[in-house]
């Protein structure tokens, strides 16, 4: 662990002077009178303990008991803690129905919400704990924002669950359902894997979104090294949670800031880690969400770049054969890390909440030779990395697609389209096998403004799998994938059906060619062809008129620049941690 001085931090400049020094913040210091703290603990730095805790999914259900240990950190290096909550939308309950709507709309929330709290009651520093797929990003996205000293936190992931002597995961569950519609399962097996498919507290624990954007987290600095890769029921997540209390008070008094954290280059390293580790294709959308934030141009183009580079070297679930408890025993987070930065992969020299860089924090970092979850990178499992980005006349705004643990003969896929305009509508043909080997399935109107709230599709990718036709059809869709999904499935076709882009003028039959070896996506229909279309078109209004998910479908932009709802950093005036 990390030693650190208990130090005393001057307030002066501070965003908590403004309720809590002076005499004319006499009321505003009763309230704290109120709750038990000392005169000593008004005085010092406040700390918001952000906590993504709710009873919805096993993801969220460890997080505040983590942010008691977070709490005793910083009261040990002479800060006062004030734990808050936010929502959470866990994915693997919103999947495959209505809720799915509210998902990445969550994400935002979770961002303004964590934003509003800190400036409200001015907050000079924030520890953040987060567990499912958009609770990660929206936390790591008002670090950024606020630009106060911050440390990440990932709940840590679920233990692996057996099936008569298999390790599980919910995917497992998800296929099963594709299974039972053909008969190739029983109900009664069905009900005996949805009971041992998830034994403990935890995000997912494959390479789904929860543990491709806590890796993340590690890589991009703002989290503790190691800290992301333990699982839940660890109790070495307490250690882990403490000292992320203790640092975020060292990175207040040495003023080390997220946006001194977060550069283009660490940003690179993030998309690094993602290919490296065949993470899940909704890291670009989040990564440059995350940019934005900090004023930074990173779009989906550029992500895929450096996933075209980056060689794919962790042999992690859906497309490989482990869990991210596994990578952990075999050396967690930084042995992949450390491998990257030895050929090349990574810049060591970004800043970490550490106070040292990525190289320095790696410096002891041996490579374990007695495991095979993660390879060299000079060795890896294929030469480019795990997650490609596409581009063509039907996605001029592009597309991304997860091949890790494809076969490379079937990175190449050519068929006619089968349209669906929801993904209702699609997922009842597959389950009940109203479709042809060989077609390729288009789910539209469901990207960020058309669906709104860009669904995931695992419960129709996953039914094809466990029907047996995960490598007989290609999927194509404005929305997005589970970081689940496996097969030739192509999310954040961009632009989006909503707002009249290619994949809204398709018709059944017309041949679609995917390409994931030369980074293509193409409709073979002519330009003047797809113009005349274009002028037939009429827009389509949805079901929300009112709401949450409304209000987000007026606001939100392109897949492509992460689906942001506000201008970000470029568009800020006064820092709130300078304010």
């Amino acid at each position: 662990m990390i030693e650190l001085e208990a130090r005393v931090v001057d307030k002066k400049d501070l965003p908590s002077r403004h309720v809590t020094e002076g005499p004319e913040r006499a009321p505003h210091r009763s309230y704290l009178y109120a709750m038990g703290l000392t005169r000593e603990q008004i005085h010092q730095p406040l700390v918001g303990v952000a906590s993504c805790w709710n009873e919805a999914a096993p993801c969220n259900i460890a997080l505040m008991r983590q942010a008691q240990a977070v709490k005793k950190g910083v009261a040990a290096a002479n800060g006062t803690p004030r734990e808050f909550c936010t929502i959470t939308v866990t994915d693997g309950i919103a999947m495959g129905h209505q809720g799915m709507k509210a998902s990445l709309v969550s994400r935002e929330v979770i961002a303004d919400s964590v934003e509003l709290t800190m400036r409200g009651h001015c907050y000079d520093a924030l520890v953040g704990l987060a567990g499912c797929d958009k609770s990660l990003p929206g936390m790591m996205m008002a670090m950024l924002r606020l630009n106060v000293p911050s440390v990440f936190i990932y709940g840590g992931s679920i233990l692996p669950g057996n099936f008569r002597g298999q390790q599980v995961t919910v995917q497992d569950l998800f296929e099963a359902v594709g299974k039972y519609s053909v008969g190739a399962m029983s109900a009664a097996d069905l009900d005996e894997l949805e009971t041992v498919a998830c034994p403990s507290a935890g995000a997912c624990g494959a390479q789904f979104t929860a543990n491709t954007m806590a890796t993340v987290s590690e890589a991009i600095g703002l989290a503790l090294p190691y800290s992301a890769g333990a699982p839940a029921p660890y109790e070495i997540r307490d250690s882990f949670c403490m000292t992320a209390g203790e640092m975020v008070m060292e990175l207040l008094a040495r003023k080390i800031r997220p946006r001194d954290i977060v550069t283009r280059k660490a940003l690179e390293n993030a998309a690094a880690v993602v290919a490296a580790s065949g993470g899940s294709t909704n890291a670009a959308l989040h990564l440059p969400a995350i940019a934005h934030e900090a004023g930074i141009d990173f779009d989906l183009f550029e992500v895929a770049e450096i996933f075209q580079r980056t060689p794919y070297i962790a042999d992690l679930k859906p497309g490989g054969k482990y869990v991210a408890k596994d990578m952990f025993e075999a050396g967690g987070i930084p042995l992949l890390m450390k491998t990257l930065l030895d050929h090349g992969y990574l810049h060591g020299d970004c800043l970490t909440v550490t106070g040292r860089t990525i190289a320095e924090n790696l410096a002891g970092v041996k490579w374990n030779p007695h495991q095979d979850v993660v390879y060299p990178a000079d060795k890896p499992l294929s030469p480019t990395g795990g997650v490609v980005g596409l581009k063509g006349n039907l996605a001029p705004d592009g597309a991304i697609v997860k091949v890790a643990g494809m076969d490379k003969d079937k990175l190449v896929f050519e068929g006619p389209a089968r349209c669906f305009d929801s993904e209702e509508e699609c997922f009842d043909a597959v389950e009940n096998r109203r479709y042809e080997p060989g077609c390729v399935l288009v789910i539209r109107y469901e990207g960020p403004r058309g669906g709104p709230g860009m669904r995931e599709m695992l419960a129709t990718t996953a039914a094809l799998y466990g029907q047996g036709m995960g490598n007989k059809v290609a999927l194509i869709t404005d929305g997005r994938f589970s970081g689940a999904t496996r097969g030739f499935c192509i999310g954040h076709v961009g632009p989006e059906a909503a707002v009249g882009g290619p994949i809204a003028l398709i018709r059944d039959g017309d041949i679609i060619r995917l390409d994931a070896i030369n980074h293509t996506i193409e409709v073979k229909l002519s330009d003047e062809e797809l113009a005349e279309r274009k002028k037939a078109w009429k827009p389509r209004t949805t079901q929300f008129g009112s709401g949450a998910i409304w209000k987000y479908a007026q606001q939100v932009g392109p897949a492509r620049y992460g689906a942001v709802t506000q201008p970000g950093g470029a568009g800020e005036v006064v820092s709130y941690a300078d304010s």
